[in-house]
């Protein structure tokens, strides 16, 4: 049982059942059942911008299917690769039921689905990039709630963590939306967080709303993905620094590190190309 509250917010403490359902010794939980409602809304999305794009009925049901197995796929094995030490058998490493994912490894696991379909299909890999973003981005906000009903992905508040340096933040059990959560992943010990998977439900919101307004202005394709990876890796390098849970490299977070460079190298990219394609049209 996850016991939440808010008290700067006068939200006093209650219990959120992580099992949604039981039926016949199954049980199926609110994460899994709020993760596959983004997938679902992600879907819809991407089916809507799917004819602009160039893609029919048939195309999206095939990047549906192998976008979603290889996401799944790659989610575990960059959790499983960056936590090693954790297990100590080899079918552990397929015992998703007991948790374990990473964000960033479905991310790429999603890209190498889409990247295969599109060269069997004959189609631009760039458009479907530029479909699929947007549609993450609905994905995440959503499945970050799966979070919040086991009472995990929260924040410290006694720290921030910048690429291995620490900063101590004593005045932040102040702020009015830190949270109170006992929980598994807190040991059961009632412990004040920063609510960090509503950090990143929002961020993800704000983004969505800022290129879904910019898509049909999109100067180039494959100018959405960029932004999304952008936008993005900026927010989550910040939002890591809070978490509790965090993979790491040595003494950096490996999703830190990964959101500066998605951030650096996909901001670069969109100003170098758009200054190019500003030429080419001067020249032109």
């Amino acid at each position: 049982m996850t016991q939440v509250a808010f008290p700067g917010l006068g939200i006093d403490m209650f219990s959120i059942d992580p099992v949604a359902i039981r039926l016949f010794g199954l049980e199926i939980r609110w994460y899994g059942l709020i993760i596959v409602t983004g997938i679902i809304l992600a879907f819809a999305y991407a089916c809507y911008r799917s004819a602009k794009e160039g893609f029919t009925k048939d195309d999206m049901l095939d990047l549906f299917i192998y976008t979603v197995l290889c996401g799944v796929v790659g989610a575990r094995l960059y959790y499983v690769l960056t936590s090693l030490e954790r297990y100590d058998s080899f079918w552990q490493f397929f015992e998703i039921w007991n948790g374990g994912i990473g964000i960033y490894g479905g991310i790429i696991g999603g890209c190498l689905g889409i990247l295969a379909v599109c060269k069997v299909k004959k189609k631009s890999f760039i458009r479907a990039f530029d479909m699929a973003a947007p549609a993450v981005m609905i994905g995440q906000l959503v499945g970050r709630w799966g979070n919040f009903c086991n009472g995990e992905a929260y924040g410290d508040i006694s720290k921030f963590e910048f690429f291995g340096k620490v900063f101590e933040t004593p005045n932040a059990s102040e702020l009015p939306w830190i949270m109170q959560v006992n929980s598994y992943a807190s040991g059961y010990e009632t412990v004040l967080a920063h609510p960090t998977f509503l950090y990143e439900s929002l961020w993800n919101l704000i983004g969505f709303l800022i290129i879904n307004a910019v898509y049909k202005k999109k100067k180039f394709n494959g100018q959405i993905c960029l932004m999304y990876f952008a936008w993005y890796g900026f927010g989550r390098m910040f939002i890591e620094g809070l978490r509790a849970d965090s993979l790491y490299v040595g003494n950096i977070k490996i999703s830190q590190l990964i959101g500066l460079l998605c951030a650096v190298l996909c901001s670069a990219a969109i100003v170098f190309i758009l200054i190019k394609k500003k030429k080419e049209i001067k020249n032109g």
